[in-house]
């Protein structure tokens, strides 16, 4: 009897553990940590401010990595992180990015949707999470700008994706059409950074999916005329 309730206590015990873990793990999954020291150490911004935010996966984290006076000389604020895809945006779109009350954000995401790194490629789900981040910044009073997916023609962590190029033209239809019709600034990087084979231009790309500076600067001449609009 003692034996057979000390196996069912191990047992409930080892469940617990299991449970309190895979919760602890779904908290993490948007990652909030990543910028949580630097969030709570900027300060609010001032009257005169004009606060910019881009909010993206790697593509944005390399950026300010690579360009790192580019943000620093025009106060914009870098909110990538490596690996993420629309979904993991929206949880943390608030923390990210509300909560430091920009002017302006820059929303750049769907690469990683397109590469299946959290679950099969839905375009319409993946439309559906930058559009409500677009929703909930305007609803915050904070003005927004979309931007298209960068070409890539395949991915070397999934090389099962063999359609890459369509399934990025069709969302990047669905993001411009959005914008259009909502009046908000779109801002196509694909035509400047792209091959008539439809991949990422190896003259900007090492690895056909992230930029090095010379990408990042054709994308720069891009974007920051379209800030300047907007603000």
């Amino acid at each position: 009897m003692i034996r057979k309730i000390t196996i069912m206590l191990l047992g409930c015990l080892c469940f617990a553990w299991t449970d309190a873990n895979a919760q602890k793990n779904h908290n993490e999954w948007a990652n909030y940590k990543k910028y949580d020291k630097a969030n709570k150490e900027l300060s609010a911004p001032s009257k005169k401010e004009k606060r910019v935010v881009f909010m993206g996966n790697s593509i944005t984290e390399e950026w300010v990595r690579i360009h790192p006076e580019f943000f620093k000389e025009n106060n914009y604020i870098g909110r990538g992180i490596s690996g993420q895809t629309t979904y993991q945006f929206l949880l943390r779109f608030r923390n990210d990015v509300i909560n430091l009350k920009p002017k302006l954000v820059i929303i750049n995401g769907g690469t990683n949707d397109v590469a299946e790194n959290t679950g099969a490629f839905d375009i319409e789900t993946t439309f559906g999470n930058i559009a409500s981040m677009a929703e909930i910044a305007k609803a915050n009073k904070i003005k927004v700008i979309l931007t298209s997916v960068l070409p890539a023609a395949g991915f070397r962590w999934n090389k099962k994706i063999t359609d890459a190029p369509d399934r990025i033209e069709a969302l990047n239809a669905k993001i411009k059409t959005y914008a259009k019709e909502n009046k908000i600034p779109y801002v196509d990087y694909y035509p400047a950074m792209v091959t008539t084979e439809r991949a990422l231009n190896p003259d900007y790309s090492k690895d056909g999916v992230h930029p090095t500076l010379e990408g990042y600067l054709v994308m720069e001449a891009l974007i920051k005329p379209a800030i300047e609009k907007a603000l």
